[in-house]
């Protein structure tokens, strides 16, 4: 892969999560975000790509997490119900 594609997963996975109890998953915490593209020795030329695949991971994740919440609320919404 590409050493763009392998910043971006690493500085993907190295950034921490929001999640809430009731809502799951909903998203990424950008904050070290720039901290992370110096360390990796992201080009600015680069940055720009980086982001998309960041925030392509990010959507990816966030539908996992609501499709998840959603079996799990429909679950529970089935057997509250006796069906």
């Amino acid at each position: 892969l590409p050493d763009v594609v392998v910043n971006a997963i690493q500085i993907y996975n190295r950034l921490g999560d929001r999640v809430y109890p009731e809502i799951g998953y909903i998203g990424k915490d950008y904050t070290n975000l720039n901290l992370y593209m110096s360390v990796h020795g992201v080009e600015e030329g680069d940055k720009d790509f980086l982001l998309e695949i960041i925030e392509w991971l990010d959507a990816r994740a966030i539908k996992k997490s609501a499709d998840q919440l959603k079996r799990e609320y429909d679950k529970i919404k089935r057997k509250s119900s006796g069906k």
